[in-house]
């Protein structure tokens, strides 16, 4: 399907659903194939953070993820004892293999506390009930997610993608991956992918990166071209923010060929901009610009990056990468539309102080990096904090230094393991 309506109740479901009802209809029809609720799991970005955390979650032994754990998060045995409950002794001898915990109260209870989905602690297994329903209501996981990654909730939506992802991962492990299962595996990345790179600072970019990736080479598979595309423009952003610009331009320029409609290729030439300004490309930037204002100007406005204010803030990044200052300061003056979700207004105002302090007006700057500072905190936003804090050392606006290095602190340990569950 693509995107249209459920037969049952006429509600637009997932783009790339292949069930023609929503799954609330799927549910009433099929009573049997209700959802099992579990209790909501702690954070899970811990686990995306490090290559190290794949690792040892693979191995399902217990003892690897425990250590694998505390490397992870700083933590030694005593503040692990804390956090699951046990005694410092009891944790060392689980560490060390000396006591096995083999009641599945106890598996349960230490993978809630560390953010694991039971099955990993071999608590459930893959065929059971559960994974059925997760299957069933996995489109809506990921649209829901969507929405509180845009609703500027990114960290929520990592917290919902995980237990799928980590369902469908270890199902596809086991050659067990139906067509659909693979499909939505392929969603789940790119959307898990996309929102880690919401939420981790940029020293951990290439997580979200690495995710996005694993969604392209199912896509690639797919027969679905609209879904490649879409897995190719994501992926090819997060390169992007990782530092790989130049593999970023070629994902979109891939992504561009696929694209079907102009909400499709106006976000790719988006990306695009906003890749080819960062390498300093004057004259490729230029043209995917101006192809980009074209479709606005013709077509609907949709989507995140589609319409006007995320233009203006594209525009004026890119004038300041290619070195046309003069352009940029008078286009920073003038505003266009409304932001289309909370962490866009974030990213303009970085953007826009940037543009005043190298103007020098460092009032303007000022108000634009407060603003951002604040408003990234509220979404836990750290990279945007991080380009305010280079942007505020470059201009000797030390103050402002100072209080966005407290902001990112407080980031980064509201996303840190909890001791008290």
């Amino acid at each position: 399907m693509d995107g249209g309506g459920c037969q049952a109740c006429g509600v637009t479901v997932g783009r790339y659903a292949t069930e023609p009802v929503c799954p609330t209809c799927a549910a009433t029809t099929r009573p049997s194939s209700r959802p099992i609720h579990t209790t909501p799991i702690a954070s899970a970005i811990w686990l995306w953070a490090a290559p190290e955390a794949a690792t040892a979650i693979a191995t399902r032994d217990l003892p690897t993820i425990l250590r694998a754990y505390r490397r992870i998060n700083g933590l030694n045995q005593i503040a692990l004892a804390e956090l699951l409950g046990y005694d410092k002794s009891y944790v060392s001898m689980i560490e060390t293999g000396r006591r096995a915990i083999s009641d599945v109260a106890s598996r349960r209870h230490i993978a809630a506390r560390l953010g694991l989905p039971p099955h990993v602690l071999g608590v459930t297994g893959v065929d059971d009930a559960e994974y059925r329903a997760m299957l069933q209501f996995g489109d809506s996981t990921v649209r829901l997610a969507e929405i509180a990654r845009q609703s500027g909730h990114a960290v929520e939506a990592v917290n919902e993608l995980w237990p799928l992802v980590a369902r469908l991962e270890a199902r596809a492990a086991e050659g067990h991956m139906e067509r659909d299962s693979l499909i939505l595996l392929a969603q789940a990345r790119v959307a898990l992918g996309v929102s880690l790179g919401t939420v981790l600072p940029e020293e951990s970019l290439s997580s979200a990166a690495r995710w996005t990736g694993q969604a392209v080479k199912i896509a690639a598979h797919l027969d679905a071209p609209a879904f490649y595309a879409h897995t190719l423009r994501m992926h090819g952003n997060e390169l992007r923010k990782a530092g790989h610009a130049a593999a970023g331009v070629a994902r979109q320029e891939q992504s561009l060929s696929l694209a079907a409609n102009p909400a499709d290729q106006g976000s790719a030439l988006a990306f695009l901009c906003r890749a080819t300004g960062e390498l300093g490309h004057g004259e490729q930037f230029d043209i995917a610009l101006q192809r980009y204002r074209h479709l606005l100007e013709r077509n609907a406005y949709s989507g995140l990056l589609f319409q006007p204010f995320a233009l203006r803030e594209i525009e004026i990044r890119g004038l300041l990468g290619t070195g046309r200052l003069a352009e940029a300061s008078r286009l920073v003056k003038v505003t266009a539309g409304t932001p289309s979700a909370p962490q866009w207004r974030t990213i303009e105002r970085v953007t826009s102080g940037e543009v005043f302090a190298a103007i020098n007006e460092p009032d303007a700057a000022a108000d634009a990096f407060r603003t951002a500072i604040e408003s990234a905190e509220h979404h836990r936003l750290p990279h945007q904090i991080q380009r305010t804090i280079r942007a505020t050392v470059k201009t000797g606006m030390h103050e402002l230094t100072a209080e966005a290095h407290e902001a990112l602190q407080r980031i980064r340990s509201l996303l840190a393991p909890r001791r008290n569950l």
